[in-house]
């Protein structure tokens, strides 16, 4: 008979049990269930609910089913339904009736928020570690490529000269953001719900600030009906979780472009490059593909948890078990992603000739000499004006703007003298700006002294 079964005359059907069953994704909640069950024997024994001799049966039969999980040696069976129910009937199995009292004052619906709160933790704390570990590369990347002037583009043209180190710098802010995001999201996790016992709370004395403080829980729930409701907080994780996988797929659409061979701006390392069934002579950067595809499965994941969330009643209702998956892959794949890209960018070769060759063509100096022009005084849409026409004399004669004359320049305006040949070169460029956040090196330095005092 099912633990619940008391007030049924029918057995469950055999399909009925596959389809509800959660045992072959939840199990992976394993440590967190027993960590939690560990707790809530304490305290019924503090509290007197149970025996002392109750309690340590029910600590050391606990211990003994972690064991056999973490060797591999347990038998799950699709008839526990879930992780709790699984534990629960070795543990009855085990010590006899006492097994049959872990489960006073609580129910599965405090159980399992409790168990993903306990695991997100966890994980969240990884994902830090490893995002840590990401920005760490793009900062030493950025101080070995100090003074490379690449491209910058706007609608993926060429715009400006820039410094690559201020580009990798560029993608560090947004994983700092990010690492902020889950620091925020950590706080909401770091919730106790363990006494919210199906909806209601309880009647028995249970101690759920002695509870929080033996799993190291911040705060306890304060409403027994939102505690067992709440799936914010998986939906705010995958979200940010989302966030990050776009940065990276940002990162990783302009390496694909900039392996390919009409822009060569950077080398792959073959370990993160894969070949062609047909082509011998292809080198494909798989690894920067994947992972800009695996964001939009994150993506679908936030969308599932939201589209679970959206119709339901107060308060627990079985749709919360489809939390799981989302949430189980979602973890998965970000922390994998953010893992191998780290490993990918030690092992990136800039190619810094072609970059800086690229950077002073199309044009890529023309807002400099309108700027020049603005110093002379002259109204900035008259100066765009002047360097539109010079930019079009320059194309109908087949041209760059390091190949004009101080004479061609003067033809367009009686104020340019010697000095705005010097604002055609491309580290002019790049080192005339200087303001707070610009892509000048006095600039780039300044952010990274600040970057490693802070980390």
């Amino acid at each position: 008979m099912k633990p619940w079964g008391g007030r049924f005359k029918k057995g469950t059907d055999r399909k009925v049990e596959e389809f509800t069953q959660s045992i072959h994704f939840d199990r992976r909640l394993f440590r967190y269930d027993i960590e939690g069950s560990i707790a809530h024997a304490r305290m019924l024994g503090k509290q007197g609910i149970i025996s002392a001799d109750e309690e340590r049966s029910i600590r050391k039969g606990l211990k003994a089913i972690r064991k056999e999980m973490e060797a591999g040696s347990f038998i799950f069976d699709v008839k526990d339904e879930d992780i709790h129910m699984a534990i629960e009937k070795a543990l009855i199995r085990r010590i006899g009736k006492t097994g049959e009292k872990l489960h006073t004052g609580r129910s599965r619906n405090d159980q399992v928020v409790l168990d993903v709160r306990l695991y997100l933790r966890d994980e969240i704390k990884n994902l830090l570690m490893l995002l840590k570990e990401l920005k760490r590369g793009l900062l030493e990347a950025a101080k070995r490529e100090k003074t490379t002037i690449m491209p910058g583009y706007t609608h993926l043209q060429k715009a400006q000269p820039v410094l690559l180190s201020h580009y990798l710098l560029s993608f560090w802010e947004m994983f700092d953001r990010d690492e902020q995001r889950f620091r925020d999201c950590q706080k909401r996790v770091n919730v106790l719900p363990l006494g919210a016992a199906a909806l209601a709370g309880t009647s028995l004395p249970l101690d759920r600030n002695y509870v929080a403080r033996l799993l190291k829980f911040s705060t306890v729930s304060r409403n027994s009906m939102d505690t067992v409701a709440d799936r914010d907080f998986v939906a705010e994780f995958i979200f940010a979780a989302s966030v990050v996988m776009m940065h990276m797929s940002r990162f990783c659409e302009d390496l694909v472009i900039w392996s390919s061979s009409e822009f060569h701006y950077i080398e792959i390392s073959d370990a993160f490059t894969t070949g062609s069934s047909i082509m011998p002579q292809k080198k494909n950067p798989d690894v920067a593909e994947l992972i800009r595809g695996k964001t939009g499965r994150v993506y679908g994941h936030l969308m599932a948890m939201l589209t679970i969330l959206k119709g339901l009643p107060m308060t627990y209702n079985r749709d919360l078990q489809e939390d799981k998956e989302p949430l189980f892959d979602t973890v998965d794949t970000v922390a994998s992603s953010v893992e191998i890209l780290a490993g990918m960018l030690s092992q990136i070769t800039f190619q810094r000739e072609r970059m800086e060759q690229e950077a002073g063509r199309d044009f890529s100096t023309a807002t400099d000499i309108a700027e020049y022009l603005v110093q002379k005084g002259i109204p900035f849409r008259e100066a765009h004006g002047i360097v539109g026409r010079i930019v079009e004399y320059c194309l109908d004669n087949k041209k760059e703007l390091s190949g004009m004359t101080l004479a061609e320049f003067r033809k367009f305006h009686t104020q340019f003298d010697g000095k705005v040949l010097e604002r055609l070169q491309t580290a002019s460029s790049v080192n005339l700006r200087r303001t707070i956040g610009g892509t000048s090196l006095i600039m780039v330095e300044e952010r990274i002294g600040d970057i490693e005092k802070i980390s």
